[in-house]
């Protein structure tokens, strides 16, 4: 007897020690792991993976994140944790990843999800903590190779052409290769592809951006006869096919943005009348704009190039509010919904600083669009700016916008359109 209850105190001691800890767990939970610190993120694409950059750090206000893409960080309005729930948010753009951290801490799995024209947009998001290369080689992805002693490197100005269902579209490709490693933009009629970051490997061409509201994967194979061929491929519907050819640095691609859009009437005039976000009526004949330079936007808070030039837009307005500059941006967004707009637009004004009127003009679809200002022949692309003297007439009307992904090209443009400005501002009022 002494013997089975010296046996069962053993017992019971070995399950007191094991159901100790367990009991000791319970009381103190460990600490959920960090989420601070670098993650190599992954988009599922139809086209495969679309990798960026996932950084987190702890700031004075909570962690916060950016996704980065060569020389941008794109931040994220906030990041939220629950548990092992973690949501990061672009209200701006009002796109999300859900997500969730595994058992290990060291992994992240859930969605990106984005309203688009069509409903909303959402592709598989995964993240995996620590610096990996953003691209997997070619091998590991499983891609062919291509002819690297077509294209021994991408370096340099492309002359691009892409092709879907609607037909072709021009294009203008510059790239900077260091090892394996390749940056740029490609810039088209209606604006540019913003920062782009990728590999080329084996005579095959990747790059990638995202930023909340982008989320694109090019993938090109290099041909023989030095020219490049493959896919492109935004957020979780379009394709398109694209070839590229090497062209020197001074050739004309594209088409000038200047010239893109006209008026239909033969006065000058470009009339409008949209409530603002306080459901007030603005338009352009009001008394308020009777002899000042009018500089009209048209854009939406979704569209990245229209973020792109909203600082600047800010800051015309700031500096030139009081020699006779007003800027009006007509918005047209996704749903059509004028309180949702009107939300989203009022987060648009706060993250840049605008203290300028925003209309709800419509929503994004082009030729909807046209259709609420017959004055112009067409909305080609977001933004358009309209630049209107003192006259009421219109002197120049801009399509799209060289972000700051474009370089040089985007100084050039920020001065053209400071100069043209300068230039209203200076003259006197002729209106009859």
């Amino acid at each position: 007897m002494k013997r089975k209850r010296i046996g069962w105190c053993l017992a019971l001691a070995v399950w007191v020690g094991c159901g100790g800890s367990v009991s000791e767990n319970a009381k103190n939970p460990p600490a959920p792991a960090t989420l601070v610190g670098n993650w190599r993120a992954v988009l599922a694409s139809p086209g495969g993976e679309l990798p960026f950059e996932l950084v987190i750090r702890e700031g004075e206000q909570g962690l916060a994140a950016v996704a980065v893409t060569g020389a941008e960080e794109a931040p994220f309005s906030s990041l939220r944790r629950q548990g092992d729930e973690v949501v990061l948010e672009f209200d701006w753009y009002d796109s999300r990843i859900v997500a969730h951290l595994d058992a290990s801490g060291d992994r992240l799995i859930g969605s990106w999800s984005k309203t688009a024209p069509d409903g909303t947009s959402r592709l598989p998001f995964e993240a995996s903590r620590g610096g990996a290369q953003r691209f997997r080689s070619p091998d590991e992805a499983g891609l062919v190779a291509g002819d690297e002693g077509g294209v021994a490197s991408v370096s340099g100005d492309w002359e691009i052409s892409f092709v879907d269902e609607s037909g072709s579209e021009p294009a203008r490709g510059e790239l900077r290769q260091e090892g394996s490693r390749v940056t740029g933009t490609i810039l088209t009629p209606v604006g540019d592809y913003r920062f782009l970051e990728g590999s080329y490997e084996q005579g095959v061409l990747r790059l990638s951006t995202f930023d909340g509201a982008h989320a694109f994967l090019f993938q090109a194979h290099a041909q023989a006869d030095g020219s490049l061929a493959g896919d492109f491929w935004s957020r979780d519907s379009y394709h398109a096919t694209w070839t590229a050819r090497r062209t020197s640095e001074g050739t004309q691609v594209l088409p000038d943005a200047w010239q893109l859009v006209g008026l239909t009437n033969d006065q000058g005039l470009f009339r409008f009348s949209f409530p603002d976000l306080e459901g007030h009526q603005v338009a352009g004949s009001d008394p308020a704009f009777e002899g000042r330079v009018l500089l009209v936007n048209i854009f939406g808070s979704w569209c990245p190039n229209c973020n792109d030039e909203a600082p600047l837009l800010a800051e015309w307005d700031r500096r030139y509010r009081d020699a006779g500059l007003s800027i009006i941006g007509l918005a047209y967004e996704f749903t059509g919904d004028p309180a949702r707009d009107a939300r989203v637009l009022g987060r648009f004004a706060e993250r840049y600083g605008i203290e300028y009127p925003l209309l709800l003009a419509g929503v994004s679809d082009k030729a909807a669009a046209a259709e609420t200002l017959p004055d112009l022949t067409s909305i080609v692309a977001y933004p358009t700016s309209v630049f209107i003297g003192r006259d009421r007439r219109v002197r120049k009307i801009y399509t799209g916008f060289s972000g700051p992904g474009t370089g040089s090209r985007h100084d050039e443009l920020k001065a053209a359109m400071t100069g043209l400005i300068e230039e209203l501002l200076a003259e006197t009022d002729t209106a009859e």
